[in-house]
């Protein structure tokens, strides 16, 4: 038998050991092969397929960084699961010394068994990222809204490249791992797995600290949602809970299994002596990988939720709520020719319709003044009842903007008067009424929409550069605007864009399908980052399960001499393993529920679908895989204890 043989061997007897290591190597390989299957399609480079040639170099930089964060994060990842693997063999390196393998051939042996891990897991992951090749270009051209969908090819470039960072980390991690091992004297390897570990401690100012800067980052972030302003509580906010997340899992969790070890009704009850007695070591043990798969999964189910969620038409419809906006200028002598082919083409595609127009005033304190008349035809266009007004002191706001909504629904922040300055003009209205809904776009300027009477707007001077007079505005409220893309296809080649300004025609469909562009790019990247993460989470439980594995045999199967039964082992085993599995995504769970609540506060349709969705699939595969990895577990178990 050779070395390489002997390497090979030891991987075959250590395939339980090092499965979730090699499929979590080959998973990580084939998304990064993704990433560059789409980084080098030759229907994804500069200015082709999509609506903005903007979106096709943002998208591509953001898949070629989520090819570094993948890479560095994998970096990372299989260096700890190598050196949570090698602490279980410890005593097999003993042996082997004892033997006569000196440290150098020790290391040699590491060596190999990473790489031939690494290759195997390079061939894997590539080939089954060939052979989903199609399935991938197939949703993401539909992602894409790319009517053409994207072809498929032999992707060269992207197995060369998979290949040569892959080739590259492994070796660097097989050559950090060799050099892991410290071969001390023979007798602390051979008895490594013997030594009594020290009794856990938790501290209760820590763990109250805990509670209270959680409850203080959903606190700040809440805040955030409702007032729109100090852009760096987000980030305070963040902080504040990765930091309570981290005591919570440290000291909290310890803390309460002591509380429980207190209460001798509960600890002295059948079957918790052990269960409670033994979880105090796993959650002071695995409190570091608790910490990093909880958070981990949250910035994933985060992440992909609010990527799908901002594909969703109302947050387009939120921003802009006309379907078609025409403005047109006094020297426009087309006005009423494209006015005529707008409804022309909503009518011959069977589109519902309704119309508006306004000649809006813009002042000098940023304001954009309506007439009443021009107010409620846009009022009966977006399909809201007409409003009054008493006499020229009165005024209604309109909000024109997302912010400008939501701070007009706080009670705190009524206006009950406005000034409007204009010229030698300065006039100070009382507010009638603020209307819950966005009656103008004007996310770019911010500006505040302001209604007053037909008599008052003819008193406010135009300060407009134009001296011909002011734009004049035909807006159209669409129903179904969202199917309106053949539309304002045709209206783009029937009223093309005047390079003297005299007239501009806005299709909302249009902007929602770069938008959704740009967000399917973001999801693309965002769900496979965050499936990735997940799936080096599941493997960090797994491999700290089996780290242990030999320790648990060897006290069952002491237990098992006084009594202890198969279905009571069934039970306290199931017990553990729901802790080690749940509690860490339950926590990323409640994370991102608030997360979505948040969110929930800034938008005006419901995110709830999505959110759900997203929750619901990451808790089923957890599911699936706690019971794969029990009944595995208990299998191994009861052949060395029962």
């Amino acid at each position: 038998m050779t070395f390489r043989q002997f390497a090979f061997n030891n991987i075959i007897r250590n395939k339980r050991t090092y499965v979730a290591h090699f499929l979590s190597s080959a998973f990580s390989v084939m998304v990064f092969f993704i990433y560059a299957l789409l980084v080098f399609h030759p229907d994804l480079q500069g200015e082709l397929t999509t609506i903005s040639a903007t979106i096709n170099i943002l998208g591509k930089i953001g898949m070629q960084t989520s090819q570094y964060l993948i890479f560095i994060f994998s970096f990372f990842f299989l260096l700890y699961s190598v050196s949570a693997f090698l602490k279980v063999r410890k005593k097999e390196f003993g042996l082997l010394m004892i033997q006569g393998m000196s440290p150098r051939q020790l290391h040699q042996l590491l060596f190999i068994e990473n790489m031939l891990i690494g290759m195997a897991a390079i061939i894997c992951g590539i080939t089954v990222g060939l052979i989903l090749a199609k399935l991938v270009l197939i949703i993401c051209a539909n992602i894409f809204a790319i009517h053409k969908g994207l072809a498929f090819y032999i992707p060269i470039k992207a197995i060369l490249m998979t290949v040569g960072a892959f080739l590259l980390l492994f070796l660097s991690i097989a050559l950090l791992t060799s050099r892991i091992v410290k071969v001390g004297q023979l007798i602390e390897l051979l008895l490594s797995e013997e030594k009594p570990k020290p009794e856990p401690k938790a501290s209760i100012v820590l763990s109250l600290l805990a509670i209270i800067l959680i409850v203080v980052g959903y606190a700040v972030e809440f805040y955030f949602t409702l007032h729109q302003n100090l852009l760096v509580l987000i980030p305070i906010g963040v902080v504040l809970v990765v930091i309570g997340t981290y005591f919570l899992f440290t000291q909290l969790s310890v803390y309460m299994l002591y509380i429980l070890k207190r209460k001798e009704s509960i600890f002295l009850k059948k079957l918790n002596l052990l269960t409670i007695s033994e979880l105090i070591y796993r959650m002071k043990d695995n409190a570091i990988m608790f910490f990093m798969v909880a958070i981990i999964s949250a910035v994933s189910f985060t992440g992909i939720g609010t990527f799908m969620s901002l594909g969703n038409p109302g947050l387009a419809e939120m921003t802009n709520p006309f379907a078609f906006t025409y403005q047109s200028s006094p020297e426009n002598k087309q006005e009423e020719t494209h006015v005529s082919e707008i409804k022309k083409q909503l009518s011959e595609a069977r589109f519902s319709y309704h119309e508006g127009t306004a000649t809006p005033k813009e002042t000098e304190n940023d304001l954009i003044i309506f007439s009443l008349a021009d107010f409620n035809s846009i009022a009966n266009a977006l399909g809201h009842p007409k409003e009054t007004l008493r006499n020229d002191d009165e005024a209604i706001i309109v909000p024109t903007t997302v912010s400008q909504q939501t701070k007009f629904r706080n009670k705190e922040d009524v206006i009950k008067t406005i000034d409007l300055l204009q010229g030698n003009m300065d006039i100070q209205f009382h507010i009638k009424k603020t209307v819950s809904y966005i009656g103008w776009n004007e996310k770019d300027t911010g500006k505040t929409m302001v209604v007053v009477s037909d008599s008052m707007y003819e008193k406010i001077p135009n300060m407009s550069l134009n001296a011909m007079g002011l734009p004049k505005y035909h807006v159209f409220a669409v129903k179904d605007w969202e199917k309106s893309k053949e539309v304002a296809s045709q209206l783009q080649h029937s009223i093309p864009l005047d390079e003297e300004g005299k007239y501009y025609l806005n299709s909302l469909v249009l902007q929602w399908l770069s938008d959704k562009q740009e967000n399917g790019m973001l999801l693309i990247i965002s769900a496979l980052v965050g499936i990735v993460f997940f799936t080096f989470a599941a493997s960090f439980l797994y491999s700290r399960l089996y780290t242990d594995l030999e320790r648990d045999q060897q006290q069952y199967k002491t237990i098992a001499k006084v009594g202890l039964t198969q279905n009571e082992l069934k039970k306290i085993i199931t017990r553990q393993l729901c802790i080690m599995f749940f509690l860490p995504i339950t926590i990323a769970v409640v994370h991102s529920i608030v997360a979505f609540t948040a969110l929930q506060n800034l938008v005006s349709f419901s995110i709830v679908t999505d959110s759900f969705v997203i929750l619901v699939s990451f808790m089923f595969l957890q599911i699936v895989y706690f019971f794969v990895i029990r009944w595995r577990y208990l299998r191994y178990l009861y052949k060395k204890t029962m």
